[in-house]
């Protein structure tokens, strides 16, 4: 099956202290992989984490902008609401 630019593999470097590798080393082989097995998992995991919550956010914006009916009916007006002479009255 031919690479297409998509799922074409690039390296990448970074930088961790001596321990953080070492036990990444000992990690790796516990789980017959290699470092970059690891890391290239951990990122795909993130990023399919950030995905999931981009849609979650996506979806329950979306249901609060068609808002909910919760059932009852009011009949309220703003003046009856605000009718300073009947709250004095009680």
């Amino acid at each position: 099956m031919p690479m297409t630019v998509a799922n074409q593999k690039q390296n990448l470097t970074i930088r961790l202290d001596r321990e953080t590798i070492r036990k990444a080393k000992i990690l790796a082989a516990k789980q017959s992989t290699s470092i970059s097995a690891l890391v290239a998992e951990q990122v795909d995991k993130l990023i399919g984490e950030d995905d999931a919550y981009e849609q979650a956010m996506k979806r329950s914006l979306a249901l609060m902008k068609q808002g909910f009916h919760m059932g009852g009916v009011h009949n309220w007006d703003r003046d009856s609401l605000h009718d300073r002479a009947a709250l004095r009255e009680r």
